[in-house]
Protein backbone atom coordinates (compact mmCIF):
# COMPACT_ATOMS: atom_id res chain seq x y z
CA UNK A 1 0.00 0.00 0.00
CA UNK A 2 1.55 3.46 -1.27
CA UNK A 3 2.39 6.37 1.48
CA UNK A 4 0.14 8.75 2.07
CA UNK A 5 1.73 11.95 0.77
CA UNK A 6 2.55 14.94 2.99
CA UNK A 7 1.18 18.08 0.81
CA UNK A 8 3.89 20.45 1.15
CA UNK A 9 2.42 23.15 -0.81
CA UNK A 10 -1.31 23.15 0.64
CA UNK A 11 0.14 23.32 4.48
CA UNK A 12 2.20 26.10 3.34
CA UNK A 13 -0.36 28.14 1.34
CA UNK A 14 -2.57 27.30 5.11
CA UNK A 15 0.07 28.84 7.10
CA UNK A 16 0.14 31.89 4.71
CA UNK A 17 -3.64 32.27 5.19
CA UNK A 18 -3.17 32.09 8.68
CA UNK A 19 -0.35 34.72 8.53
CA UNK A 20 -1.98 36.94 6.59
CA UNK A 21 -5.00 37.22 8.69
CA UNK A 22 -2.58 38.18 11.89
CA UNK A 23 -1.15 40.49 10.32
CA UNK A 24 -3.84 42.33 9.42
CA UNK A 25 -4.75 42.75 13.17
CA UNK A 26 -0.93 43.28 13.81
CA UNK A 27 -1.71 46.81 11.67
CA UNK A 28 -4.85 47.16 13.31
CA UNK A 29 -3.23 47.66 16.95
CA UNK A 30 0.17 48.50 15.82
CA UNK A 31 -0.88 51.17 12.92
CA UNK A 32 2.26 49.75 10.91
CA UNK A 33 2.95 46.29 9.15
CA UNK A 34 6.25 43.93 10.82
CA UNK A 35 9.13 44.59 8.14
CA UNK A 36 11.65 42.18 7.36
CA UNK A 37 14.89 43.41 5.85
CA UNK A 38 17.17 41.26 3.63
CA UNK A 39 20.52 41.60 2.75
CA UNK A 40 22.56 40.04 0.12
CA UNK A 41 26.22 40.60 -0.82
CA UNK A 42 27.15 40.26 -4.27
CA UNK A 43 25.17 38.76 -7.53
CA UNK A 44 24.99 34.91 -7.08
CA UNK A 45 21.88 34.01 -9.32
CA UNK A 46 20.37 31.30 -7.04
CA UNK A 47 20.49 34.03 -3.83
CA UNK A 48 18.79 36.53 -5.68
CA UNK A 49 15.94 34.36 -6.54
CA UNK A 50 15.39 33.17 -2.88
CA UNK A 51 15.54 36.89 -1.83
CA UNK A 52 13.00 37.82 -4.64
CA UNK A 53 10.50 34.93 -3.54
CA UNK A 54 10.80 36.35 0.12
CA UNK A 55 10.19 39.72 -0.93
CA UNK A 56 7.21 38.82 -3.07
CA UNK A 57 5.89 36.43 -0.40
CA UNK A 58 6.09 39.13 2.63
CA UNK A 59 4.25 41.40 -0.06
CA UNK A 60 1.29 38.98 -0.50
CA UNK A 61 0.60 38.61 4.00
CA UNK A 62 1.02 42.34 4.18
CA UNK A 63 4.75 42.34 5.49
CA UNK A 64 6.90 45.38 4.23
CA UNK A 65 10.02 43.94 2.86
CA UNK A 66 13.71 45.93 3.04
CA UNK A 67 16.06 44.69 0.77
CA UNK A 68 19.75 45.83 0.53
CA UNK A 69 21.87 44.86 -2.10
CA UNK A 70 25.45 45.18 -1.71
CA UNK A 71 28.64 44.45 -3.79
CA UNK A 72 30.16 41.27 -3.55
CA UNK A 73 33.67 43.59 -2.62
CA UNK A 74 31.51 45.08 0.37
CA UNK A 75 34.19 45.09 3.42
CA UNK A 76 33.27 43.47 6.36
CA UNK A 77 32.58 46.50 8.22
CA UNK A 78 30.15 47.85 5.96
CA UNK A 79 27.83 44.95 6.24
CA UNK A 80 28.61 45.04 9.78
CA UNK A 81 27.20 48.28 10.40
CA UNK A 82 24.33 47.69 8.28
CA UNK A 83 23.41 45.21 10.44
CA UNK A 84 23.69 47.30 13.56
CA UNK A 85 21.33 50.06 11.70
CA UNK A 86 18.75 47.44 11.13
CA UNK A 87 18.84 46.11 14.79
CA UNK A 88 18.35 50.03 15.88
CA UNK A 89 15.49 50.46 13.06
CA UNK A 90 11.88 50.01 14.67
CA UNK A 91 10.57 49.65 11.25
CA UNK A 92 12.33 46.10 10.77
CA UNK A 93 11.24 43.29 12.84
CA UNK A 94 13.44 40.38 11.34
CA UNK A 95 16.67 40.65 9.30
CA UNK A 96 17.98 37.84 7.32
CA UNK A 97 21.46 37.92 5.84
CA UNK A 98 21.63 35.82 2.77
CA UNK A 99 24.22 32.75 3.16
CA UNK A 100 26.21 32.02 1.48
CA UNK A 101 28.59 35.78 1.72
CA UNK A 102 31.43 35.91 -0.64
CA UNK A 103 34.57 33.98 0.88
CA UNK A 104 36.25 37.08 2.34
CA UNK A 105 33.26 37.60 4.39
CA UNK A 106 32.65 34.76 7.50
CA UNK A 107 28.39 34.23 7.11
CA UNK A 108 28.54 32.55 10.60
CA UNK A 109 30.09 35.97 12.54
CA UNK A 110 27.31 38.61 10.33
CA UNK A 111 24.75 36.06 11.43
CA UNK A 112 25.69 36.23 14.52
CA UNK A 113 25.71 40.05 14.48
CA UNK A 114 21.50 39.74 14.31
CA UNK A 115 19.54 41.25 17.75
CA UNK A 116 18.35 37.42 18.48
CA UNK A 117 14.49 39.21 18.33
CA UNK A 118 14.83 39.70 15.00
CA UNK A 119 16.45 36.60 14.07
CA UNK A 120 14.47 35.59 11.63
CA UNK A 121 16.43 32.51 10.65
CA UNK A 122 16.56 31.56 14.23
CA UNK A 123 20.64 31.22 13.38
CA UNK A 124 22.34 33.03 15.92
CA UNK A 125 24.10 31.78 18.95
CA UNK A 126 21.62 33.28 21.12
CA UNK A 127 18.55 31.57 19.20
CA UNK A 128 20.23 28.51 19.49
CA UNK A 129 20.71 28.63 22.72
CA UNK A 130 17.22 29.08 23.66
CA UNK A 131 16.27 26.10 21.22
CA UNK A 132 19.04 23.95 23.53
CA UNK A 133 17.22 24.79 26.80
CA UNK A 134 13.78 24.75 25.42
CA UNK A 135 13.26 28.58 26.05
CA UNK A 136 10.93 30.53 23.79
CA UNK A 137 12.60 32.07 20.73
CA UNK A 138 12.53 32.06 16.72
CA UNK A 139 13.63 28.61 15.77
CA UNK A 140 15.21 28.14 12.18
CA UNK A 141 12.16 27.94 9.09
CA UNK A 142 13.23 25.02 7.68
CA UNK A 143 13.37 22.18 10.91
CA UNK A 144 9.89 24.26 12.14
CA UNK A 145 8.39 23.88 9.05
CA UNK A 146 9.04 19.74 8.95
CA UNK A 147 7.32 19.91 12.58
CA UNK A 148 4.46 21.93 10.75
CA UNK A 149 4.29 18.87 8.51
CA UNK A 150 4.42 16.33 10.86
CA UNK A 151 1.62 17.78 13.05
CA UNK A 152 -0.67 18.79 9.96
CA UNK A 153 -0.24 14.56 9.06
CA UNK A 154 -0.96 13.84 12.94
CA UNK A 155 2.04 12.07 13.56
CA UNK A 156 2.36 11.54 17.40
CA UNK A 157 6.02 12.16 18.00
CA UNK A 158 6.11 11.28 21.98
CA UNK A 159 8.13 8.71 22.23
CA UNK A 160 8.83 7.62 19.18
CA UNK A 161 12.34 7.09 17.63
CA UNK A 162 12.91 9.79 15.41
CA UNK A 163 16.36 9.50 13.25
CA UNK A 164 17.57 12.68 11.31
CA UNK A 165 20.12 12.33 8.61
CA UNK A 166 22.57 15.33 8.61
CA UNK A 167 24.15 17.36 11.11
CA UNK A 168 24.72 20.78 10.16
CA UNK A 169 23.88 24.17 11.84
CA UNK A 170 20.98 24.83 9.33
CA UNK A 171 19.03 21.98 10.01
CA UNK A 172 20.19 18.73 11.18
CA UNK A 173 21.00 19.83 14.99
CA UNK A 174 17.56 22.20 15.21
CA UNK A 175 15.85 19.66 13.90
CA UNK A 176 17.03 17.42 16.39
CA UNK A 177 15.77 19.79 19.50
CA UNK A 178 12.65 19.98 18.12
CA UNK A 179 12.16 16.18 17.65
CA UNK A 180 13.21 16.40 21.25
CA UNK A 181 11.37 18.82 22.41
CA UNK A 182 8.61 17.17 21.55
CA UNK A 183 9.56 13.94 23.40
CA UNK A 184 10.46 11.74 20.99
CA UNK A 185 13.47 9.44 21.10
CA UNK A 186 16.07 11.61 18.62
CA UNK A 187 19.39 9.97 16.85
CA UNK A 188 21.35 12.28 14.59
CA UNK A 189 23.21 10.29 11.88
CA UNK A 190 25.38 11.50 9.42
CA UNK A 191 28.51 10.40 7.12
CA UNK A 192 30.77 8.47 9.65
CA UNK A 193 28.09 6.39 10.99
CA UNK A 194 28.67 2.97 10.85
CA UNK A 195 25.70 0.88 9.03
CA UNK A 196 23.89 3.83 8.16
CA UNK A 197 20.98 2.18 6.64
CA UNK A 198 20.49 -0.29 9.66
CA UNK A 199 20.49 3.30 11.98
CA UNK A 200 17.49 4.62 9.30
CA UNK A 201 15.55 1.32 9.72
CA UNK A 202 15.12 1.96 13.39
CA UNK A 203 12.88 5.29 12.93
CA UNK A 204 9.72 5.49 13.25
CA UNK A 205 10.45 8.73 12.12
CA UNK A 206 13.02 9.12 9.32
CA UNK A 207 14.12 12.78 8.34
CA UNK A 208 16.62 13.11 5.55
CA UNK A 209 18.83 15.97 4.92
CA UNK A 210 21.89 15.51 2.95
CA UNK A 211 22.10 16.80 -0.52
CA UNK A 212 22.79 13.01 -2.05
CA UNK A 213 20.40 12.59 -4.71
CA UNK A 214 17.92 9.34 -3.70
CA UNK A 215 20.71 8.07 -1.12
CA UNK A 216 17.12 6.43 0.88
CA UNK A 217 16.04 3.31 -0.21
CA UNK A 218 12.95 0.86 0.25
CA UNK A 219 15.43 -1.22 2.25
CA UNK A 220 16.60 1.65 4.37
CA UNK A 221 12.63 2.29 6.16
CA UNK A 222 11.39 0.39 8.47
CA UNK A 223 7.64 -0.58 7.40
CA UNK A 224 5.06 1.95 8.44
CA UNK A 225 7.43 4.48 8.83
CA UNK A 226 6.99 8.25 8.33
CA UNK A 227 9.64 9.83 5.69
CA UNK A 228 10.37 13.61 5.27
CA UNK A 229 12.60 14.20 2.94
CA UNK A 230 14.47 17.59 2.90
CA UNK A 231 17.11 17.15 0.37
CA UNK A 232 16.83 18.96 -3.45
CA UNK A 233 19.01 17.52 -5.97
CA UNK A 234 18.81 18.49 -9.47
CA UNK A 235 19.84 15.74 -12.30
CA UNK A 236 19.64 15.20 -15.79
CA UNK A 237 15.97 14.06 -15.49
CA UNK A 238 14.99 16.95 -13.25
CA UNK A 239 14.42 17.06 -9.55
CA UNK A 240 15.00 15.19 -6.64
CA UNK A 241 15.21 14.74 -3.01
CA UNK A 242 17.74 12.55 -0.94
CA UNK A 243 15.32 9.73 -0.80
CA UNK A 244 14.28 7.13 -3.46
CA UNK A 245 10.52 8.31 -3.67
CA UNK A 246 9.79 5.53 -6.13
CA UNK A 247 11.31 3.18 -4.62
CA UNK A 248 10.61 4.33 -0.50
CA UNK A 249 6.31 4.72 -1.03
CA UNK A 250 5.59 1.80 -0.77
CA UNK A 251 7.50 1.31 2.51
CA UNK A 252 6.27 4.39 3.96
CA UNK A 253 3.18 5.37 5.86
CA UNK A 254 3.33 9.57 5.13
CA UNK A 255 6.26 10.29 3.02
CA UNK A 256 7.02 13.93 1.35
CA UNK A 257 7.49 14.39 -2.28
CA UNK A 258 9.95 16.53 -3.68
CA UNK A 259 9.33 19.19 -4.68
CA UNK A 260 6.12 20.24 -3.31
CA UNK A 261 6.82 18.73 0.58
CA UNK A 262 9.45 20.38 2.95
CA UNK A 263 10.29 23.34 0.23
CA UNK A 264 7.31 25.29 0.41
CA UNK A 265 7.30 25.43 4.06
CA UNK A 266 10.25 27.33 4.72
CA UNK A 267 9.47 30.69 3.16
CA UNK A 268 6.25 30.51 5.23
CA UNK A 269 7.46 30.01 8.35
CA UNK A 270 10.09 32.79 7.59
CA UNK A 271 6.97 34.93 7.20
CA UNK A 272 5.64 33.75 10.55
CA UNK A 273 8.66 34.35 12.16
CA UNK A 274 8.66 37.58 10.77
CA UNK A 275 5.09 38.44 12.54
CA UNK A 276 6.00 36.42 15.73
CA UNK A 277 9.02 38.96 15.63
CA UNK A 278 6.98 41.81 15.40
CA UNK A 279 4.97 40.66 17.93
CA UNK A 280 7.54 40.39 20.58
CA UNK A 281 8.98 43.81 19.82
CA UNK A 282 5.57 45.01 20.19
CA UNK A 283 5.10 43.15 23.58
CA UNK A 284 8.21 44.08 25.23
CA UNK A 285 9.70 47.37 23.56
CA UNK A 286 12.13 48.13 21.26
CA UNK A 287 15.42 46.60 21.38
CA UNK A 288 18.19 48.05 23.05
Amino acid sequence: MSAEIIDGRAIAAKVREEVARDVERFVARHGRPPGLATILVGDDPASAIYINGKQKASREVGIEPFHHQLPADTPTEEVEALIERLNADDAVSGILCQLPVPDHLDGVHLTGLIDARKDVDGLTPLSAGYLALGRAGLRPCTPAGVMVLLDEAGVALEGQRAVVVGRSNLFGKPMAQLLLGANATVTTAHSRTQDLPGVCREADVLIVAVGRDRMVKADWVKPGAVVIDVGMNRSDDGLHGDVDFEDVKDAASWITPVPGGVGPMTIAMLLRNTLNAAELVAREGAPA
